[in-house]
């Protein structure tokens, strides 16, 4: 077993589409810290009634959604970059036991994924922290304290979105299929559940992945197009479901198809 994790993480650190999906998350950042700083002059200059309407939305969590989406399409490469070159067949060939090489991969692109989407949410955190400063800003946190479980939460959902796109990958055997269906649920299937009529908007709108971090610390979901009907331990075995139920399709069919 220890063979086979250290040959998946061999070909996910020699991919070049690994390292393309990975900057895309570290450009975020900065371009966070250049909205946290414009943001900061901005606040310098505005006059006591206008500082009563300037907001600044989370950027943590922002960044959180956006490496979320990378590592899913990360963990979609993963599985059709092999189908796509044919070495598919060798991997089988070495690794008879396919269950087995599913888990090798789901570990290897899930422990990347936790890492990125801790390491992405906090350093975002602590940057735009540092340069707005005691501004009392509305929109952004007032304490490390206080935003912990948030953070903890985003950057940790991130391994739900790499998995919901390595399943995906394995059950469609499709690059762009995989990734239309983690955009869609993602962004697509939420706005159009928003538009459905009260109160079904909200029940079905608690379901929804982007919604279910915060439901899962005990949030309200404000200002968003979310519910939050949703206690916190269920939101969380809902939100591990986007990724097990993939993935356990995923086992079902690559026991049962030829590579």
């Amino acid at each position: 077993m220890k063979d086979v994790f250290a040959a998946e993480w061999l070909k996910l650190r020699t991919a070049r589409s690994t390292y393309f999906t990975l900057v895309v998350p570290v450009g975020f950042v900065v371009m966070g810290a250049a909205l946290a700083f414009y943001s900061a002059n901005m606040w310098d200059s505005l006059t006591v009634e206008d500082r009563a309407h300037f907001a600044l939305s989370s950027l943590a969590t922002l960044n959180a959604d956006v490496t979320g989406l990378c590592l899913a399409i990360l963990g979609v490469l993963a599985v059709t970059g092999e189908y796509r070159t044919g070495m598919i067949r060798t991997t089988l060939t070495v690794v008879p036991r396919r269950s087995l090489l599913l888990f090798a991969k789901a570990g290897v692109i899930g422990g990347v994924a936790l890492l990125a989407g801790l390491a992405v949410t906090f350093v975002t955190f602590f940057t735009v922290k540092l340069i707005i400063g005691d501004r009392p800003i509305r929109g952004q946190p007032t304490g490390v304290v206080a935003e912990l479980p948030e953070l903890v939460s985003r950057g940790a959902a991130v391994t739900v979105y790499a998995l919901l796109g390595l399943g995906l990958a394995v059950i469609l055997r499709s690059t762009a299929g995989a990734i239309a269906s983690v955009f869609a649920l993602w962004y697509v299937v939420p706005i159009i559940i928003a538009n459905v009529p009260a109160p079904w908007n909200e029940r079905l709108g608690s379901f929804m992945l982007g919604g279910l971090p915060d439901q899962v610390i005990g949030g309200d979901n404000e200002n968003s197009i979310y519910g939050s009907i949703l206690p916190p331990p269920v939101a969380l075995l809902v939100l591990l479901a986007y990724a097990a139920i993939p993935l356990a399709a995923a086992a079902f069919l690559l026991n049962r198809r030829d590579a």
